[in-house]
């Protein structure tokens, strides 16, 4: 079983209020717009990060990780980029991509918007986290928690006070 954290849109800023529940987990999947390498310092060391790069991210964050992953964890295939859409208007191409890799579980960001659904029609889980940083609309930052264990269990929706406050 693996214990996940799953943010996104940290957009520079990591609220210290997040760095128990990140300590605790086995993994750290960040789903992009990053916006500065001191956010992925600050985050602990420990669990295993896996991140993609998102739409605000520049060169450096670029050069150093993948626009999308596809991967398994705990027995759970995922792919993760930034930009997904939400079911069932996906963005360009993700649909045909998560027909062709079939994941278990399809992660994005870039919304702001905290979202899981499950998409009958694609048998897949969406998963986004909203958003962990304090750019945006979002009123609220948020993430996710679960773990995996051949299925998705204890998804978990965090919040963690009002955008805007550190």
């Amino acid at each position: 079983m693996k214990k996940i954290a799953l943010i996104s849109d940290t957009h520079g800023d990591f609220p210290q209020n997040a760095r128990g529940i990140l300590e605790d987990v086995d993994e750290i999947w960040h789903a992009g717009d990053v916006g500065d390498p001191r956010v992925l310092a600050a985050l602990p060391q420990g669990p295993l990060q896996r991140i993609v790069y998102g739409n605000i991210d520049d060169t450096e964050l670029r050069s150093r990780y993948p626009e999308e992953l596809f991967f398994e964890s705990g027995g759970v295939k995922a792919l993760m980029l930034h930009i997904g859409g939400k079911p069932p208007r996906y963005a360009k191409g993700v649909k045909t991509k998560i027909r062709s890799l079939q994941p278990d579980l399809f992660v994005c960001g870039h919304s702001h918007i905290c979202k899981v659904e499950f998409d009958k029609q694609l048998n897949c889980l969406y998963l986004n986290p909203g958003a962990l940083g304090n750019q945006g609309f979002h009123q609220v930052k948020t993430l996710l928690t679960f773990e995996l264990d051949k299925k998705i269990k204890n998804l978990r929706v965090v919040e963690l006070g009002k955008r805007g406050k550190l």
